[in-house]
């Protein structure tokens, strides 16, 4: 399964790790993913999301 947010549809980026001498080895950032539990029609429902959209949902009162 992909490291994808649920909700927002935010993925991992790409990039390079740099050494010393500059040599360029490729990367990933991966999204820091938190299941977490939201309310929909009166059911619930598990979402996989980021912590920041998490911390969005709780300030938004949805969690």
């Amino acid at each position: 399964m992909s490291r994808k947010d649920d909700l927002t549809g935010k993925k991992a980026l790409v990039g390079n790790y740099r050494s010393h001498a500059m040599n360029a080895t490729k990367r990933k950032f991966n999204l820091n993913l938190k299941t977490v539990t939201l309310l929909e029609n009166g059911k619930k429902v598990t979402y996989k999301v980021s912590v920041k959209t998490a911390r969005t949902l709780r300030k938004q009162g949805r969690i």
